[in-house]
């Protein structure tokens, strides 16, 4: 893998961590007014126009039959799964919050891989992933006085991101991107729209409100684009530590929108899981310098 592939790999991650932490911004300044169907529904309609259009452009639109394949159809599974849990999230916790605890989604992917296909796992990145994970528990403050059940929803958007990633990791890669991105917004469409009546029903659009969610879509599309070609670039051990610049932009973002200023329990804890994740992903790279090593053929003596 050569560093152009790893550099680009990594450029596309750290764009779609921004990208995505600002939609988050734009998608919490409109929770206070619409339910989470609704956000879902009408972002995932303009997300949908655009894809649809974009498909046309490049000439991919008529290779649609590929969206039915079993990982594209499982993979927008789980990102129906982390939109709804994670929305909902955003609606009641603060956005630095909701972004730390995603900051775990490294781990995640690592212990569901050994889980799902029996990846190799050795005893430091299990500790690296049992002290991330307590890293999250902080930043829970599980306690009856200061514990927001709400943030359990960011804890279960972890666990259905890291199956998208996964499973985004294993699609052919003759699958175009734009197409895997074509069916994800319909299917976030489509669950949005069923998901309105059970949430409360239809809310009135208000124009900044449409002008959000108008952004979050473009944001969306750019961040369905930059992950998968993220995750389908480079080695995986170089780029996923990228996705730790989120907490830059998330701390900013959280700041200037909404007046956000992490407390001691988010610095600690959101230190574990950076720094365990940073060290499980050095593991990787050692482990996998080992085993190149020992397939390397023996010169005779």
């Amino acid at each position: 893998m050569n560093l152009s592939q790893n550099a680009r790999g990594a450029l596309m991650m750290t764009l779609a961590m921004g990208v995505f932490t600002t939609n988050d911004a734009f998608v919490k300044m409109v929770t206070p007014d619409m339910n989470t169907g609704q956000i879902m529904f009408i972002r995932g309609t303009l997300t949908t126009i655009m894809l649809v259009f974009l498909a046309r452009h490049y000439g991919v639109l008529h290779q649609w039959r590929m969206m039915f394949q079993p990982k594209v159809l499982l993979r927008s599974v789980f990102e129906i799964g982390a939109a709804i849990t994670y929305i909902s999230a955003l609606a009641h916790i603060d956005l630095a919050v909701a972004a730390t605890i995603l900051l775990s989604l490294p781990l995640a992917v690592t212990f569901g891989a050994w889980l799902i296909f029996k990846e190799a796992v050795g005893w430091r990145r299990w500790l690296a992933i049992l002290v991330g994970f307590a890293g999250v528990i902080i930043v829970l403050r599980p306690g009856p006085e200061a514990f927001v059940p709400a943030s359990l929803l960011a804890v279960s958007a972890v666990f259905f991101t890291s199956g998208r990633d996964l499973v985004t990791k294993r699609i052919a890669s003759g699958t175009p991107t734009l197409i895997i991105s074509l069916f994800a917004g319909l299917t976030n469409t489509l669950v949005g729209g069923l998901l309105i009546p059970v949430m409360g029903g239809w809310n009135p659009v208000s124009l900044s409100a449409l002008l959000y969610l108008a952004l979050a879509a473009i944001l969306i599309l750019a961040g369905y684009l930059s992950i998968i070609m993220a995750m389908r670039s480079g080695e995986i051990s170089f780029v996923a530590p990228f996705r730790y610049t989120s907490l830059i932009f998330s701390l900013s973002l959280g700041f200037y929108f909404f007046g956000e200023t992490p407390d001691s329990y988010m610095a600690v804890g959101g230190s574990l899981i950076v720094a365990s994740g940073l060290y499980a992903f050095y593991r990787e790279k050692v482990r996998a310098r080992t085993i190149a090593a020992e397939t390397l053929p023996r010169t005779p003596q």
